[in-house]
């Protein structure tokens, strides 16, 4: 029964199945209220720490998640699970007062002055002095993960960024440098400035809801936790030898060896479905490519503002809205190559190497 349990772990730990439930799960808890208040996420609590606990009995699972780089982003889940879940009962507890007609709790409260001495330095002081005692005990009895020196002759397998750039890593997988590496990192600053000059709307501001700005806050939740926590995690926990994935119970054979059969748009079109040779010339062999991004770039943003986004496009003009769409698009790119290249094997979309540009 173990070993069955095991085997279906690992199987739904594939990419495709994984990140599936995942979204499934974020949408379903993010509007199930009751949730978000202490006795159910005590239960959800107690079954996450459950389940770590009787799996640190497998031994592979135990190498991966008590290993001396891989403990605090253990931790880090778990904080994250929390601050999220502190933050939406606030959100859900005053969506509560609004609809009595009460103020919310932030409001409510009485206003108080705060000293920055004693109050705040002395609260400050005795956080440094906890902490340096947390980082001491952490030190003396987990060893700091110290290697050889860099030898160019001998890389290690698999050869990872830090944590806070594997989400990164990741997304290398799916699309090349610049895109991955330049172009996305870059949209996710400008986009993260941008918010108070593209969104103006008032309600929110100094305190907790969701009820009332439900579309910012998934979309702001779904690129955080989604498509960064998880990235984070997936290259932490199921990205083994040659950057291959590996279930949770799973052994990091470095012999593992799926079969690479990655292909790009253009051989979809021209050879499986044309039966024809690639042409010859890029422009014309990447043209099914180039007309796919620019419906993906052109036709959407109409569409959604007559329809799923059409009071946000009423509400701040044809020019705000352009830039939020853009900007949305672009983030949905990065789940949309993911899904294409683990069911359908494609690997660009656009593939030009005589001038280095893939999509």
């Amino acid at each position: 029964m173990i070993d069955f349990l095991k085997t279906f772990i690992n199987t739904i730990a594939a990419p495709e199945w994984f990140v599936s439930l995942a979204i499934v799960v974020f949408f379903v808890a993010l509007f199930w209220e009751k949730l978000w208040t202490p006795k159910p996420a005590l239960y959800v609590l107690g079954a996450a720490v459950a389940f770590f606990t009787v799996s640190l009995l497998d031994p592979n699972f135990r190498s991966i998640v008590t290993k001396a780089d891989n403990v605090p982003i253990v931790a880090m889940l778990f904080l994250v699970g929390f601050f999220i879940w502190l933050s939406m009962s606030q959100a859900y507890e005053n969506d509560r007062r609004i609809g009595r007609g009460e103020k919310p709790m932030e409001a409510s409260e009485p206003v108080s002055k705060v000293l920055v001495w004693p109050d705040l330095v002395y609260t400050e002081f005795i956080c440094l002095i906890l902490f340096t005692v947390l980082l001491i005990v952490w030190s003396i009895f987990l060893k700091a993960p110290l290697e050889q020196p860099a030898n160019p002759g001998d890389s290690p397998n698999p050869s990872k960024a830090p944590w806070y750039f594997l989400g990164l890593q990741e997304m290398l997988v799916y699309y090349d440098p610049w895109l991955a590496g330049v172009v996305f990192p870059s949209l996710i600053v400008v986009g993260l400035m941008a918010i108070p000059f593209i969104d103006k709307n008032k309600k929110g501001s100094g305190y907790y809801t969701f009820r009332e700005r439900k579309v910012e806050i998934t979309i702001f939740l779904f690129g955080f936790v989604i498509l960064w926590i998880l990235l984070i995690a997936t290259g932490t926990f199921l990205r083994g030898p040659n950057w291959n994935f590996f279930g949770p119970y799973e052994f990091w054979d470095v012999g593992k060896l799926p079969p690479l059969v990655n292909i790009n748009l253009s051989e979809y079109f021209w050879v499986k479905w044309l039966n024809t040779g690639l042409p010859k010339g890029w422009l014309l062999r990447e043209a099914p490519g180039f007309i796919v991004v620019l419906l993906y770039l052109l036709t959407l943003p109409p569409l959604l503002a007559r329809t799923l986004l059409r009071k946000y496009y009423e509400k701040l003009g044809p020019e705000r809205y352009a830039v939020m769409v853009i900007l949305l698009l672009s983030m949905g790119a990065l789940p949309v190559k993911m899904y294409l290249r683990w069911l359908f094997n494609l690997k660009y979309i656009i593939a030009i190497p005589e001038y280095f540009f893939n999509i």
